[in-house]
């Protein structure tokens, strides 16, 4: 392993075997000191006692959250976000404070927006601007704390419309022209970028300064680095040399248990560095 970027662990993908509220004290049992969550709720705005349960779980747990979705809909159902949903965009502006409260009690500072699928009847062009207008809000919201927005490209979803890195920069950057928000990274997942096609060093070399989180799982299959093809080390190296010194989500699907998933990660590469981590632009 020759990069040293530090992991967290994501709890909406591993340790499933366990309930939810349990997952932030099994990641630290095996190692880890940071995690990262999708919204862990069915709904924009759950009751307070719900939200307190899950933050304590997590303070309980000793762990670090390091990054956190804003409500998608119904992730199990399809869903991939309400962000460009004419429809939900209530649901969505409802959910920026819940969604930032939580990270102001736990430390995180990035928060990732789901973009939305494409929906019979209606324009591309109309929900492209809703979805403008909605990233617009969250940034502005995100940036009274000190927060970043992410945009993430998806794959094996046909109706979802950000594919490649390209597509979703050019979100970020009609954002910024428009509403003068600065605050909206990318998301490289990259798995999905791989999967769909995309050149992910290319991606990597070329819109380094635009990353605000790196996730990965080897292609083919969505399974822990070293079950496929994807040069995982090699592809951080390389984001490391560009100045990229934060965190890696590990957002794979375990064989088994999730715990007896890690062989391939020494546990002392598993804890968070004893120097907080930042990219050269935080921002």
């Amino acid at each position: 392993m020759k990069h040293r970027l530090p992991y967290t662990v994501n709890l909406s993908i591993l340790f499933t075997e366990v309930p939810l509220l349990q997952r932030p004290a099994a990641a630290k049992a095996a190692g880890f000191d940071a995690a990262e969550f999708w919204w862990p709720y069915d709904t924009a705005v759950p009751a307070d006692a719900e939200v307190d349960a899950f933050v304590r779980a997590v303070r309980d747990a000793g762990v670090r959250l390091t990054g956190l979705n804003f409500f998608a809909g119904d992730m199990p159902g399809g869903d991939r976000g309400v962000v460009s949903w004419p429809g939900r965009s209530a649901e969505f502006r409802d959910n920026i404070d819940v969604t930032l409260a939580i990270g102001e009690q736990l430390g995180c500072r990035a928060f990732n927006a789901l973009y939305g699928n494409r929906i019979d009847g209606v324009a591309p062009a109309e929900q492209d601007d809703v979805a403008a207008e909605n990233l617009a809000l969250a940034a502005e919201a995100a940036e009274r704390v000190g927060a970043t927005v992410l945009l993430e490209p998806l794959s094996a979803a046909p109706a979802y419309p950000l594919r490649t890195a390209a597509d979703a920069i050019a979100v970020i950057d009609r954002v910024a022209t428009e509403a003068g928000s600065h605050n909206i990274r990318l998301l490289a997942d990259l798995y999905h970028l791989a999967v769909n096609g995309d050149d992910v060093a290319g991606a990597l070399a070329g819109h380094a300064d635009r990353i605000g989180h790196v996730q990965i799982a080897d292609a083919p299959g969505r399974g822990a680095p070293g079950t496929g093809g994807l040069d995982l080390d090699g592809l951080l190296l390389g984001l490391q040399t560009t100045g990229y010194a934060s965190w890696v989500g590990l957002e794979y699907k375990p064989e088994g248990p999730s715990a007896d998933s890690f062989d391939w990660l020494p546990r002392e590469r598993r804890g968070a560095p004893t120097t907080p981590t930042t990219r050269r632009d935080p921002r």
